[in-house]
């Protein structure tokens, strides 16, 4: 897991492995507030865009997941949210797996989550290591969200 914000971003990039950089240079050189709610492709399926807007959720109602083929940028355009990551070692029982339909495994439980507490302007990446249970609230209320999600395949990810 990596957590970073766009305002020092230019210093880190270089970095970052090609196909990181390619989802933030999207973050930094498009205007994200333009941006119509759904997919947008960068690079065909290989890097894209989920724009999302929500409300959070109690961290008991969402379920730890990962990914096999696929990295996550997840970058908040706007509100406030908790996302718990651990290594993949430390989880439990798989609840539902969606690897050959979405590419995502659901766990019942996991151990030793660290909890991150995201604001504007901050990301965060995941690696297929990663289990991280995302869109939590931050505090006893729910805040309305909107974030970008790229998804970064592992197959450009050092091209």
């Amino acid at each position: 897991m990596i957590i970073g914000n766009l305002l020092n971003i230019k210093e880190e990039i270089g970095l970052y492995p090609p196909g990181i950089q390619a989802g933030l240079n999207f973050l930094l050189e498009t205007d994200l507030s333009s941006l119509s709610l759904g997919e947008h492709e960068i690079h065909g399926k290989q890097i894209y865009a989920k724009i999302t807007e929500y409300e959070t959720e109690p961290k008991e109602q969402r379920r730890p997941e990962s990914h096999e083929k696929y990295i996550d940028i997840q970058y908040i355009c706007s509100g406030e949210e908790m996302i718990t990551s651990a290594p993949i070692v430390g989880v439990g029982e798989i609840d539902e797996d969606c690897l050959s339909e979405r590419d995502i495994l659901f766990y019942k439980s996991v151990a030793a989550e660290t909890q991150v507490i995201l604001t504007q302007g901050m990301f965060v990446v995941f690696f297929p290591w990663d289990v991280h249970r995302a869109n939590c609230n931050a505090s006893e209320q729910t805040n309305k969200i909107k974030k970008i999600l790229l998804k970064i395949s592992m197959d450009v990810l050092n091209s």
